[in-house]
């Protein structure tokens, strides 16, 4: 209505006063006005429309003598005809590329939000108000911070630190819903800068991860409890060798006890002897307490620790626990641990489960080799860089010819009684502490297991 009343009125100031301006580059007005309700089609006619209104006038108002100031009244009204539809067609064309883009972040499951460096939001796609309930107009121009209440798995300070550095940054995050729920993102920001190089605004893209953490944690709570099922079926497999471990020192505890109540009897006591069988006594106690540790340490059933240790600690503790069994079955083991180890950050149970499963499949897999040939080597080293400890078990056995593939396969076993876990729940222990495990063939005979966990420390002991 406006565009068109503001037509008329040029049309008719043109046509019948006799101003000598160029009241038709007035027409820019109606073109500008047109810009809010008319597509480019629509502006370019209404442009043409103008134009032709212009040159009417101009026949109208100084025809048929058409003097030289209104020819150049005219012409100068429609160059600025002109040049304003043209300006107006490009000034459309960007918005609708903007418009489109837009449209396109819309389509997005992922919440993306724009905002700027004093921390407003200036955008708010259909994936955040979907995510986190807030719609578009409720958070321009709020700050994110209160809008979303963001948790940071670090300093914030640190954050901005390497957005500002890098120009983006990567992370999990726990924001927080309009109606208080939580909710874990995985968040990447982008810096946007201006002509100057100066920070202008922060793109921010959050895709919902709680399901996923969910899932994830449910598969991490049954791998554990099925590693600690593992754990208790392996020390059922180790029943007579904790039986001797245990019942060797207590064997020597009733032994020491009674000799000292036989000496308690004479009419001449021998301190000195008394002493020295008590100290036995408190020796054997306290070896019978260490077996007792190690199972309970094996068989409990708990979240896992973390903690900085020493691997050939660990191999040695472990080689205490088997070694009875290896002595049964004519094991001649041999041991090479280095010296210097970095230390690495597990949890003791979870490895020493992975060291007890291999030793035990290198056991078994020699049970078909004569027993003067029946060698157990243990070996731990460290790489060239400093960055991971090894630790290898090397058998001769009977080897893994034509089954590398499968041997960490669940289910997959080569034994008549085994139920194929062993070496795939070890798998997932060692990845789940960021480190890798694989099998090679020896050139003799038999097979080597190795792994690599990263090492703790920066520097050597």
């Amino acid at each position: 209505m406006l565009a068109a009343l503001c037509t008329l009125a040029i049309f008719a100031l043109h046509t019948f006063s006799n101003n000598r301006i160029a009241i038709a580059v007035l027409y820019v007005i109606v073109i500008l006005i047109s810009v809010n309700f008319s597509s480019r089609r629509g502006v370019f006619a209404i442009a043409l429309g103008c134009a032709a209104l212009t040159v009417l006038s101009f026949l109208i108002s100084d025809g048929p003598h058409y003097a030289a100031d209104s020819v150049w009244r005219s012409g100068v009204a429609l160059l600025a005809i002109l040049i304003t539809t043209f300006l107006v067609l490009r000034m459309q064309s960007a918005a609708e590329r903007l418009q489109n883009q837009a449209h396109l972040l819309d389509l997005s499951h992922d919440a993306i939000f724009v905002r700027d460096m004093a921390d407003r939001i200036a955008y708010w796609n259909r994936g955040a108000e979907e995510l986190y309930g807030w719609r578009s107009a409720e958070t321009i121009g709020r700050f994110s911070l209160e809008t979303v209440g963001t948790e940071f798995p670090m300093a914030r300070e640190d954050v901005f630190a390497e957005l500002m550095r890098t120009g983006r940054w990567e992370g999990e995050l726990i924001q927080t819903r309009k109606d208080g729920t939580r909710v874990i993102v995985a968040s990447r920001w982008s810096l946007q800068k201006d002509a100057n190089g100066a920070p202008a605004a922060i793109l921010e893209t959050d895709t919902d991860m709680t399901a996923a953490k969910q899932v994830q944690d449910h598969l991490a709570q049954a791998q554990a409890e099925l590693a600690h099922v593992a754990r208790v079926a392996t020390l059922g497999e180790l029943t007579t060798t904790i039986a001797h471990e245990v019942n060797q020192p207590l064997t020597g505890i009733v032994t020491n006890s009674e000799a000292c109540l036989r000496w308690l009897d004479r009419d001449e006591l021998a301190i000195d002897e008394i002493r020295e069988t008590l100290k036995r006594i408190v020796r054997d106690g306290r070896r019978a307490g260490d077996v007792v540790e190690r199972l309970r340490g094996l068989s409990r059933k708990g979240e896992p620790q973390r903690l900085p240790l020493q691997i050939n600690d660990l191999v040695a503790d472990t080689l205490a626990l088997l070694r009875r069994e290896m002595k049964a079955q004519d094991v001649t083991l041999k041991v090479g641990l280095a010296r210097h180890l970095p230390a690495v950050k597990a949890d003791r149970v979870q490895l020493q489960q992975v060291l007890i499963n291999l030793l035990i499949n290198a056991m078994q897999a020699m049970q078909a080799t004569p027993r003067q040939g029946r060698d157990l080597e243990v070996r731990t080293a460290v790489q060239e860089d400093g960055t991971e400890v090894l630790v290898a078990i090397i058998d001769s056995g009977c080897g893994i010819a034509n089954v590398e593939a499968q041997l960490f396969n669940p289910f997959f076993t080569t034994k008549s009684d085994g139920i194929g876990m062993g070496l795939s729940i070890c798998r997932s222990i060692i990845e789940a502490h960021g480190g890798r495990i694989w099998p090679s063939r020896n050139v003799n005979a038999g097979s080597t297991f190795q792994f690599a966990l990263p090492a703790y420390e920066s520097q050597y002991q």
